[in-house]
């Protein structure tokens, strides 16, 4: 096995027991499936339940924890109403996330757990990350960062492990979708999640739809470019459909934090 997972196996042991934020992503279930090895019944995972994560991905977190013996809590948390947040302002995410790794740091309380981690690998230190200071400020482990995981890294070992999780594609919340600036509404997270609904029904498998106004800018592997142009009609429809004046393909294609790429920061 690769040694920096032993590693990581023996520092979570250290631990004695941990809650895991978990999402069902590959990252987080990497890292859960650790903890679970290195600590049994004293590892936790605890899922945040929101407008702003599809309903098939708590299904499917659910579902891992079940196969895995894992206890499993779900915290339901509506981030529209953390002060600040629908703003949409560019620390967003640390707003946002200071409130639920402090909601998660009490769940691990409640239940005798020593400390809470999530699932950052190194990679996400290459962003815009302004969640990562609530995660510092708050005292929550990095392991996969500690451990030195890149995030290729860990879907080589998640398939040496048999984890589903392996190829899964890369996800981030659904406010993560829209401009800075733009007011973050129910109804609005219900569109942007529908059209990517779409576009996973229609065999995408990495992508974003990106909300500029009432532009919806689709974000595709080049690989797809060819795909896309070929049900374009067909798609412009469907997504057009739920309220978009615009759709349209942006050329560059798919990549993490594309909404950064107009903003000033030194990280």
């Amino acid at each position: 096995m690769n040694s920096k997972y032993e590693k990581m196996i023996e520092n979570l042991k250290s631990l004695g027991s941990v809650a895991v934020a978990f999402s069902g992503g590959v990252d987080s279930t990497f890292l859960l499936k650790a903890a679970k090895e290195a600590l049994g019944n004293n590892a936790l995972a605890v899922t945040v339940r929101s407008c702003i994560i599809p309903s098939n991905e708590i299904c499917e977190a659910e579902e891992f924890c079940k196969s895995e013996n894992i206890r499993h809590i779900i915290c339901d948390v509506n981030p529209l109403d953390i002060n600040g947040f629908a703003d949409n302002p560019t620390n967003r995410c640390y707003i946002c996330k200071k409130e639920i790794f402090s909601l998660i740091k009490q769940v691990a309380a409640e239940n005798g757990i020593n400390a809470v981690a999530e699932g950052s690998n190194l990679d996400d230190n290459g962003d815009y990350r302004p969640g990562m200071k609530a995660i510092h400020e708050l005292g929550v482990l990095s392991p996969l960062q500690t451990a030195g995981f890149t995030k290729q890294e860990i879907r080589d070992v998640s398939e040496e492990l048999g984890l589903p999780t392996w190829n899964k594609p890369s996800f981030a919340c659904l406010a993560s979708r829209f401009v800075y600036g733009e007011k973050i509404t129910a109804e609005k997270l219900e569109r942007v999640g529908k059209a990517e609904q779409i576009l996973r029904n229609s065999g995408f498998k990495q992508f974003r739809v990106r909300i500029h106004g009432d532009i919806a800018r689709i974000e595709l592997l080049p690989e797809d470019f060819e795909k896309m142009l070929k049900m374009r009609e067909e798609l412009y429809a469907s997504i057009k459909a739920l309220g978009f004046s615009y759709v349209t393909m942006d050329l560059q294609g798919y990549r993490t934090g594309s909404m950064n790429e107009v903003i000033a920061t030194d990280k």
